[in-house]
């Protein structure tokens, strides 16, 4: 059950993968909604520094846990110490499409292997909500955008992409065979930016596989070359086209969707919602964008298309308007704004280095 503090009552909810870029921001917005966190991480694509800047930006230092989600005896050793969850949001995973096509099998691994022993936990601990971080990669890379949540799913192109999807598959034959449980899917476009305050943001321990910390990088001088991969594409200037949607938003959603599950006496017990701006926008309109909040001029290059990306594809998100009254805040300007506050704040705190003491 809730604790109460001071006459409150205080929801207690795991983040998996709270130390990542999604899930720091998203605890910040769920601190200052008043939740209880506690975070697990195994740091392979994240830093311990991110619960120092969570504690900077809201006061408020959480309890995180380093624990490798793939050992089972770990996460049963947690589950031992740390009771009385009423949610769980599940962003733990390996992200990067390109290596996934390289190592499918760490993939697969790390991925389902991880989601398959928190839901074991969870029936075990009789925690009965989960919101699950999934993607657009799921959608058929044929598919006519804007796509919503009735568009087809299709043959991922990416191994990364197919363990959301057989992810989302576990997830819902699991809620239906156990009464009580209710789980939420949140298909992500293209989260980008960082908090307002810049002291917050993307910080990947390798190199960035995503355009905004490469434009960023790339623009401070920490990496020497920006590649555009395709130029070929049937789009407005040949470059691929995504709906880019400011973290913050997508943290926003999470708070809302975990106050929806635990709040309303009427919620579906398996539901999917979109998470985009519902704008589609070009590699080379990024790029332009970031050139005029910076006022640089990048030189980049454009090669060949990257194996597993698709042309364009952007996000009907209706639906999370309609059910969850979420909607966009932050537009591309702010966006590219916050990239390259947080960028310049953190190589100042670092000498020019990409991450942080």
């Amino acid at each position: 059950m809730p604790a109460i503090l001071n006459g409150i009552i205080e929801m207690k909810i795991l983040v998996t993968g709270g130390a990542g870029y999604i899930g720091s921001h998203t605890i910040i917005e769920l601190i200052e909604q008043g939740y209880d966190i506690v975070s697990i991480d195994n740091h392979c694509n994240s830093q311990p520094a991110s619960f120092d800047r969570i504690e900077a930006i809201t006061g408020k230092r959480i309890a995180n846990y380093t624990i490798d989600l793939t050992d089972k005896g770990q996460v049963d050793d947690f589950f031992s110490k740390e009771k009385n969850f009423d949610g769980i949001i599940h962003f733990a995973a390996l992200k990067a499409v390109g290596e996934s096509i390289d190592l499918p099998l760490l993939y697969y691994q790390n991925n389902i292997g991880a989601l398959i022993n928190v839901l074991e936990a969870m029936k075990r601990e009789n925690i009965q909500h989960i919101i699950f971080s999934s993607s657009c990669t799921v959608y058929d890379a044929n598919s006519t955008p804007p796509v919503n949540e009735e568009t087809p799913l299709g043959e991922t192109a990416s191994a990364y992409g197919f363990t959301k999807l057989v992810g989302e598959r576990i997830i819902r034959d699991f809620v239906h065979a156990n009464d009580q449980m209710h789980a939420t899917i949140l298909r992500y476009f293209n989260p980008v930016g960082a908090h307002p305050s810049g002291l917050n943001g993307e910080s990947p321990n390798n190199i960035p596989n995503n355009l905004i910390p490469v434009v960023t990088q790339f623009a401070s001088g920490i990496i020497n070359q920006l590649e555009v991969f395709g130029n070929d594409y049937p789009t407005r200037d040949g470059s691929a086209i995504r709906d880019y949607v400011h973290v913050m938003d997508i943290a926003n959603a999470h708070v809302l969707a975990i106050g929806h599950m635990l709040k309303s006496e009427h919620i579906e017990p398996y539901d999917i919602f979109n998470l985009g701006t519902g704008d589609g926008v070009s590699v080379l309109e990024i790029i332009a964008a970031f050139e005029a909040v910076s006022g640089l001029k990048l030189d980049f290059k454009e090669v060949g298309r990257r194996a597993g990306d698709m042309a364009a594809i952007f996000s009907d998100s209706s639906k999370a308007k309609k059910h969850l009254n979420w909607s966009t805040r932050f537009s591309l300007h702010e966006m590219m704004d916050s990239a390259w506050k947080w960028q310049q704040n953190l190589s100042k705190a670092n000498g020019g280095d990409t991450v942080l003491p």
